[in-house]
């Protein structure tokens, strides 16, 4: 389902698949190539979801961000960036993810996080408040800790992650 929030409607890219039992409310952007699976649920609401391009959200994520207030006067939205992997039943909530990451399933990464580029975030991770998580790292726990720098294979692994759901969603078109 995709409906509006007063007068905030999802736009999205004629690339992008949208599975038909996910539902995208209010004022999301979502890129080239891009991919949402089912039952994600996708509300922006009270800020904006933005979604860059072949970035792939998987069945039962759940996206949302932080209204603004006197605390943050811009409160949190939530933007992904380019090549992103966000695994099956993750919560992402008013945090940046950059480019080339991949969150494992089950995570929970929260407001005010920045993950910069190349991270690969282990399932069941908790990312709390306000944390950065420096770019080529492996992090895992809860709440999540630097665990290694990552490998080169790993490194590919980030774009052929996202290649592959681009090829997948290609075939669900």
């Amino acid at each position: 389902m995709i409906k509006n929030y007063k007068d905030k409607f999802p736009t999205f890219h004629p690339s992008v698949y949208i599975d038909d039992s996910a539902v995208l409310i209010g004022d999301i952007t979502i890129g080239q190539d891009s991919s949402v699976w089912p039952l994600v649920a996708a509300r922006g609401d009270v800020n904006y979801i933005k979604i860059g391009q072949r970035t792939n959200i998987q069945d039962g994520s759940v996206l949302h961000l932080t209204r603004k207030s006197k605390q943050h006067p811009d409160g949190f939205p939530l933007v992904i960036g380019d090549d992103v992997t966000v695994g099956h039943k993750v919560m992402l909530h008013g945090c940046e993810l950059r480019n080339r990451i991949l969150v494992g399933m089950g995570a929970i990464v929260m407001d005010g996080v920045v993950v910069e580029d190349d991270v690969i975030i282990g399932a069941g991770s908790l990312v709390p408040p306000n944390k950065r998580l420096e770019s080529g790292f492996l992090y895992v726990g809860s709440p999540v800790k630097q665990a290694r720098p990552l490998n080169e294979s790993e490194r590919a692994f980030l774009t052929v992650s996202a290649q592959n759901y681009v090829e997948l969603k290609n075939d669900y078109l």
